[in-house]
């Protein structure tokens, strides 16, 4: 138990997330937005933190991995990676809490990634539920993909420019 303690401790510090940051949380009770009520009403252990954590991440990736079996069909394909998307990225919200969570993904230096990254889910559940179009899905899978890794170098500091610049270099067809 206290290994485990000790790695939640390590992910924290990961994330930016102080170590007494949630001890102190649970000391003020002054505020009474949702989101904190929200917090209080979901406390866990540290266990069944990383139980959920690992869980929600096992399920999601093997939604995203098992959508490649029916990659032929890109409506179904569409909805098993969506699906999977959304398990793991709610996992990390076991490690650091919804409020956490929330408020990391509406950071300004990654709204717009995320607001992206939920929109194209939106828009790949829209065209495999109800136009029904098998192209439409696959473009839609595609956008889904490039805002997935969008977001995901939102979390590494100087990655998007890195890799913006790569991609300029590589694009650029000046000699």
């Amino acid at each position: 138990m206290d290994k485990m303690s000790r790695a939640l401790e390590r992910a924290k510090m990961l994330v930016g997330m102080e170590v007494d940051e949630e001890q102190q949380a649970a000391e003020e009770t002054s505020s009474t937005s949702f989101y904190d009520d929200f917090n209080r009403e979901c406390t866990l252990t540290t266990k069944q933190r990383l139980y959920g954590f690992a869980i929600c991440l096992s399920a999601g990736l093997a939604c995203t991995f098992l959508s490649m079996l029916v990659f032929l069909n890109p409506i179904k394909f569409g909805v098993t990676f969506t699906f999977g998307n959304l398990l793991a990225l709610g996992s990390t919200a076991f490690l650091i809490g919804p409020k956490r969570q929330v408020t990391m993904m509406l950071d300004p230096v990654r709204i717009y990634a995320t607001a992206i990254y939920l929109a194209s889910m939106i828009i790949s559940l829209f065209c495999a539920f109800y136009v029904h179009n098998k192209l439409l899905t696959l473009l839609a899978i595609i956008l889904e993909f490039g805002a997935l890794v969008w977001y995901a170098l939102s979390y590494i500091p100087f990655a998007r420019s890195m890799v913006s610049k790569i991609m300029f270099a590589c694009l650029d067809t000046e000699f």
